[in-house]
């Protein structure tokens, strides 16, 4: 599908927002069922769309997008039936983008038992390390993730066989902590100053780091990541777009909603709606 060169505010490109059919969106990352159905229920509520999934091309000549950011929305839309929605693409070359990592705080757990409870996955190699031996596995991607437990000490996860089989492995074992406890994304590897933040806290998860190339192929393959890992910084995200999701549900071709979309924004701007934020931000609304 062709796109007319996208018009520029100010200094800022706008965003390249664009209706593609859901099932062309594929997930790097498991969704959050604690936050999708919410959504979802939201959504049937309100009737409009805020902040479009990000996605970048997959390049398989099919149409099809991984998404970067936004797997709940992606799947509270499948949950919902809606045959398309509106997302926000990005060249995932781009040198701006940055792909980064969350790590998990884990609370709520008996620290002298979290050890022993991992253990109990046959599929996972759990051994006690030092704190360089610990970073040059994950470095390495020997070990699928670091485990320092409070008072316990720092301990190597490993996993093998296959992408899939070490995929499902990482995700059993973030299944059963976020099971009777609470999980907190942190963006720090460093578990003590986290501690006096959190009275409760039992474990820092520190997970090995990933490259675009690998998320597409997590996509490609269907071998899903944990939610709450990678985390993408994405320069000129589009928020609060308000869509209404009756352009997304009426019966018209692809072709001529996006052509809606493309007046809507042009509206937008005419209308001088449309704002670019360049410094960072904290929003405390969320």
């Amino acid at each position: 599908m062709a796109h007319s060169p996208t018009p520029s505010l100010g200094l800022a490109t706008l965003p390249d927002l664009r209706i593609v059919p859901v099932a062309a969106l594929l997930l790097h990352e498991r969704h959050d069922a604690q936050r999708s159905e919410p959504l979802a229920q939201r959504l049937r509520t309100e009737q409009v769309l805020r902040n479009p999934p990000i996605v970048a091309a997959i390049g398989d000549g099919d149409g099809r997008f991984v998404v970067l950011d936004g797997a709940n929305r992606v799947t509270a839309f499948e949950r919902m039936g809606l045959p398309h929605v509106v997302v926000q693409v990005v060249d995932y070359a781009a040198t701006a983008l940055v792909l980064d990592c969350w790590h998990h705080l884990v609370c709520g757990h008996v620290r002298e038992d979290f050890i022993a409870r991992l253990a109990v996955l046959t599929s996972l190699i759990v051994e006690p390390a030092g704190a360089v031996h610990a970073r040059a596995q994950l470095a390495r991607r020997e070990a699928i993730a670091s485990v320092e437990v409070a008072g316990q000490g720092l301990f190597t996860v490993r996993a093998e066989g296959s992408l899939h089989q070490r995929v499902a492995s990482l995700n059993d074992m973030v299944d059963l902590y976020r099971a009777g406890g609470q999980v907190f994304r942190v963006a720090s590897d460093d578990l003590e100053p986290l501690l006096a933040q959190h009275d409760n806290a039992t474990a820092l998860v520190v997970f090995a780091r990933h490259d675009p190339s690998e998320i597409v192929e997590f996509a490609r393959i269907g071998a899903a990541l944990p939610a709450g890992i990678t985390r993408h910084v994405i320069p000129g995200r589009a928020l609060r777009i308000e869509m209404p999701l009756s352009l997304l549900t009426e019966p018209s071709d692809l072709a001529d909603k996006n052509a809606a979309l493309a007046e809507w924004v042009r509206a937008r701007v005419a209308q001088r709606q449309v704002r670019f934020y360049q410094e960072s931000t904290f929003a405390f609304d969320e």
